[in-house]
């Protein structure tokens, strides 16, 4: 039997608005994902979860504008207890289209701004886990 895709998901900080990434959850676990919506935390208490839990996926949505430097936090957090490349990491929110380029520099796998179609997050955690060699 397969190991089902393992997913986290957050909101850094105090970022308020949770509609989208509520409906990426539920569209991930209709998708047989286990999804896991930890709410609203900090990253370091994100990226021990993640490693606690063994999940596949880590991903966090902003719309406060401070998705540069919370991505940064987050790569930081992840190299700082040895997990740099143990997650596939997705992000998304209310951004500029042109701050995407620098989300995946960064070390963003997959970017998703507003209007993107539930079922492509989907197909993309499924393809970039097969390449990762994950699921």
């Amino acid at each position: 039997m397969d190991k089902k895709i393992r997913v986290l998901l957050f909101k850094p900080g105090l970022d308020g608005h949770w509609r989208g990434i509520m409906t990426v959850s539920k569209a991930l676990s209709e998708a047989s994902m286990e999804t896991i919506f930890f709410g609203f935390k900090t990253v370091a208490g994100v990226v021990e979860a993640a490693i606690q839990e063994d999940v596949d996926v880590l991903g966090f949505s902003v719309h406060s504008g401070a998705h540069l430097e919370w991505a940064g936090e987050l790569i930081d957090e992840l190299k700082a207890q040895g997990a740099r490349d143990d997650f596939l990491l997705i992000v998304g929110g209310v951004f500029p289209e042109q701050d995407h380029d620098e989300l995946k520099e960064i070390g963003m796998d997959g970017v998703f701004g507003p209007g993107t179609v539930t079922a492509d997050i989907v197909t993309f955690i499924r393809e970039n886990l097969k390449s990762m060699k994950v699921e």
